[in-house]
């Protein structure tokens, strides 16, 4: 199995993998896969990628979670990514709708031709989370999670249809949502290293609505940068402005 885990050394990123896993040092591989410097708005950062072997793995979440009923050996951890997990307490639809929205998904995905299990990874006022497990998830993730995205409008569509309108449905996979909004508020920030240092504006990457409103508020409080969105339809760029103190 892999990880992924941060820190603002290698020390404590490897600290972190070691406390999340419950494993020691000797009983994993680490990968240094990005090392960020101190900048002028952000802190420096470490991120690792660890490597378990899966004897290991199931070790250690049986230390974890002792007790627990799952004869599988599975756990009710949320893959861990960039060393914040979520632990939840039930995987499975608990009512009709979960059931209902869960059933659609998995039925989309297993007619494009795909193994697929989709899990209840949180549960928030008007809003349900759902994780997709397959091996083939960098082909549902899609490029820039278009894919992703276009899975996700379909749900919310049901969801519609079936009486959840003010229920919006998130799908995940690999953690990917968690990831990209870490690239992006990193690159906002190094966006607005460049504008103020050359003085003048960067256009970004076509982002959908919630990507778009990530960088604008990453770049709020920034008294001499502005940003702006640009363009037509639900794919719009975001302009990153120079406008002086």
């Amino acid at each position: 199995m892999t990880y992924e885990f941060e820190g603002k050394t290698d020390k404590e990123a490897i600290e972190n993998a070691e406390l999340e896993l419950g494993l020691e040092k000797d009983q994993f591989d680490v990968e240094i896969i990005e090392v960020q410097k101190n900048s002028l708005f952000k802190k420096g950062f470490v991120r690792i990628r660890v490597h378990v072997e899966n004897g290991a793995d199931e070790n250690a979440t049986q230390k974890k979670f002792p007790g627990s009923d799952n004869k599988s050996g599975e756990t009710d951890v949320d893959s861990r990514s960039a060393g914040s997990p979520r632990i939840f307490d039930d995987p499975l639809p608990r009512n009709d709708f979960e059931k209902a929205v869960v059933d659609f998904v998995s039925s989309v995905i297993r007619k494009m031709g795909y193994e697929i299990t989709v899990e209840v990874i949180f549960r928030e006022d008007k809003k349900l989370g759902l994780r997709l497990v397959s091996p083939n998830f960098s082909i549902l993730i899609g490029r820039k999670g278009k894919n992703l995205d276009a899975l996700q409008l379909l749900a919310n569509v049901y969801a519609g249809k079936i009486g959840q309108v003010d229920t919006r449905i998130i799908l995940d996979s690999e953690n990917y949502r968690i990831r990209r909004e870490e690239t992006l508020v990193r690159l906002a920030y190094n966006t607005a290293d460049r504008v103020r240092t050359s003085k003048t504006s960067v256009l970004l990457e076509p982002m959908n609505p919630f990507e778009r409103r990530l960088i604008h508020t990453s770049l709020n409080d920034i008294a001499d940068v502005e940003t702006k969105s640009e363009g037509e339809g639900l794919y719009k760029q975001v302009r990153v402005l120079y406008k002086g103190r």
